[in-house]
């Protein structure tokens, strides 16, 4: 097990793991043994969602992982039809029963649904949630400029993370530089481009160069620009080797190359301003 995994601090003070594990599409008999091989290898991050239905499976697999609870960090979010503030208040609590928990170390709202214009009503409830200690921090998901700026003007609490699709091929800069301007962290998912990225002949060359593998490349690059990165496998060598880059490190002219793979038509995901799934 790696004892090198970095933190990085929260503007509400707490500290977060900088790599964990994300369980999109980890669902079944696979969730819990991913748990326990990710713990095994060093992760104490643990990404879910209520959308994911996963979120018994995860809970299963943290009892099995034999890690006091203190020593994890659980993120899970909330989903776009909850956002009225009771439901919002409940569907935590529906998690936490799931997961087994007494309380999330990170509650995010899962996307800003403008068409809905209810999000700011979702944030209001999850300041209370922090407020009872039911959530350590919150935060929000695939938030634009403009629904942050909404929030800091309504209410005056910034969330401590937007976690957006950020890869090789998407790089949000203007959003992240917002982020850095207001102490918000970065939190990247999809961080490989859904493997699109590990295909790129810059990202080929630099892992021959380097003796690592494409994937430990990108989360590298992820890692030196001081974002929160959760891929996510269901596969134990996977997960494993995913952590296991804290001896790699990308040069100056490295970290350049990979800036130059952004392109204007990147995003692979949904459009934040126009998704607005509500079935749950």
């Amino acid at each position: 097990m790696s004892s090198n995994q970095p933190y990085l601090t929260f503007h509400d003070g707490r500290r977060v793991p900088q790599l964990g594990l994300g369980t999109w599409k980890v669902t079944g008999e696979d969730t819990a043994p991913a748990i326990q091989a990710a713990v095994e290898a060093g992760y104490r991050a643990i990404d879910t969602a209520y959308i994911y239905y996963n979120e018994a499976e995860v809970g299963q697999g943290i009892s099995r992982c034999g890690v006091p609870r203190e020593d994890l960090f659980v993120t899970t979010k909330l989903w776009n039809n909850r956002h009225d503030r009771d439901s919002a208040k409940a569907a935590l609590q529906e998690s936490l029963d799931r997961l087994q928990l007494d309380y999330a170390d990170l509650y995010l709202i899962h996307w800003p649904v403008p068409k809905e214009s209810r999000y700011l009503e979702a944030w209001e409830a999850l300041i209370q949630l922090h407020d009872e200690g039911r959530a350590k921090s919150i935060g929000v998901c695939n938030f634009q400029l403009n629904h942050l700026q909404k929030l800091l003007d309504k209410t005056g609490v910034l969330p401590v993370v937007n976690q957006i699709e950020l890869h090789p091929y998407f790089q949000q800069t203007e959003l992240q530089a917002y982020h850095t301007d207001h102490g918000i962290l970065t939190e990247a998912w999809s961080p490989l481009g859904q493997g699109q990225a590990l295909q790129d002949p810059v990202i080929q060359e630099l892992a021959h160069q380097l003796q690592a593998t494409p994937a430990q490349i990108i989360l590298r690059w992820h890692i030196q620009m001081g974002r929160l990165v959760i891929p996510k496998s269901a596969h134990a060598d996977r997960i494993r080797e995913n952590f296991n880059l804290w001896n790699l490190y990308l040069d100056d002219a490295a970290m350049a190359r990979i800036a130059t793979l952004d392109r204007p038509d990147g995003r692979i995901g949904p459009d934040p301003e126009l998704f607005h799934l509500m079935k749950g």
